[in-house]
């Protein structure tokens, strides 16, 4: 998003991104925090096999980007943090995710530091 871009929120309840083939490529941005990656990172998966599904068959599929802001006390709290590790490297440019650690005084493994803000 730029400065006045328009956005739309969703906050708890049922959803989901069903995109069909045809639709025009989306920019999304996930928030989550604590065990609320949950339904995010279902979504997240989603999307990197749609990404893979475009890139291997040309079935008019676009795939937008999407970024994954998630926060939690500490690294050793953020569920699925290899897993999302290895899809940011599965599709650079295209999954990228920034991890907010709120509560940690321990030293951030080098795997996590350059996704890492906060403490």
């Amino acid at each position: 998003c730029t400065v006045d871009s328009e956005v739309a929120l969703r906050v708890g309840g049922d959803f989901f991104f069903d995109p069909q083939p045809g639709d025009s490529p989306v920019k999304l941005v996930l928030i989550a925090g604590g065990v609320g990656i949950n339904p995010l990172f279902s979504i997240l998966l989603h999307i990197a096999d749609l990404h893979g599904y475009q890139e291997g068959k040309g079935n008019g599929y676009k795939m937008g980007t999407v970024k994954l802001y998630y926060s939690a006390k500490k690294t050793s709290e953020l569920l699925f943090k290899k897993n999302i590790l290895g899809l940011m490297n599965a599709f650079p440019g295209k999954i990228t995710c920034r991890f907010h650690i709120t509560q940690q005084s321990a030293q951030i493994c080098k795997e996590l530091q350059p996704h890492v803000t906060g403490k």
